[in-house]
């Protein structure tokens, strides 16, 4: 898929790895819709992002994901300002073992709910003109973070419904791409507070930053790069690519069949 003139909601957009797709996406002519709840750096980074690119490629819009009002007022003002929607990106995402429910909610049933509405405007099922939809996951998504066990549910999670969904899309022909994003630790306010958010298993805080030493961290540009292979790549569905610095590898999965 070439990106020029498509439309894209990206979810988490206002910080780290949200704001390194948006401008991603914007450097390769697409028109992209912001979605975050923090409304201060949304404002201040469409603010940038007008004097780059003008005032007819963006549009931020506050909204939660844990709320299905907001996120399909939201995909119903991208049609509207845009004339459809061509790409998703579910990125919104938190890590805090404390509140364990809350981070189930954004998480994982965010990104079903995101995923379910993009269907009603993007499915060629319901007069949409297809595209791809991108999970943003972890590595956690494939193998346990011992620290963040819910975290690792919810991406697992992810991965799993992603694949699911590409299955169902060419069994349904909804004419949607679907896949995810696995990156490492990646450098973003997240990680740079992730001691504080164990809750009860803050004691391993020291063996999660052995991790990080031993797997290494990327970085929100090497993520966006990333998304950019899944956005454009056609032959990609279903696929979990994992993101480490400086190399990407797609996650080979054991077949039910």
């Amino acid at each position: 898929m070439a990106l020029d003139g498509k439309v894209a909601i990206v979810t988490g957009a206002a910080m780290g790895i949200g704001k390194a797709m948006t401008e991603m996406l914007l450097r390769n002519s697409a028109k992209v819709v912001l979605l975050d709840v923090n409304e201060t750096a949304g404002k201040n980074l469409m603010e940038a992002l007008e004097k780059q690119y003008g005032q007819e490629r963006a549009l931020f819009l506050s909204c939660n994901v844990e709320s299905e009002e907001q996120l399909k007022a939201a995909f119903q003002k991208t049609a509207e300002t845009f004339g459809g929607v061509d790409i998703l990106c579910n990125n919104a995402g938190i890590l805090n073992e404390g509140t364990w429910e809350k981070t189930v909610s954004i998480n994982l049933v965010g990104t079903i709910r995101g995923t379910y509405l993009a269907l009603e405007h993007m499915s060629k099922l319901s007069g949409g003109r297809g595209g791809v939809i991108v999970n943003t996951a972890s590595l956690a998504g494939v193998g346990p973070l011992m620290s963040c066990p819910v975290y690792t549910a919810t991406k697992h999670g992810v991965v799993g419904f992603t694949r699911a969904m590409a299955a169902a899309s060419v069994a349904s022909g909804y004419g949607i791409r679907v896949n995810a994003l696995c990156p490492t630790f990646v450098q973003t306010e997240l990680f740079s507070s992730i001691s504080a958010k164990l809750g009860q298993y803050c004691q391993l805080a020291d063996a999660t930053l052995q991790l990080v030493e031993k797997i290494g961290m990327t970085t929100v540009d090497e993520v966006a790069e990333s998304l950019l292979e899944l956005l454009t790549d056609e032959t990609k569905n279903g696929e979990a690519l994992m993101v480490f610095q400086q190399k990407r590898q797609y996650v080979t999965f054991p077949s039910l069949v």
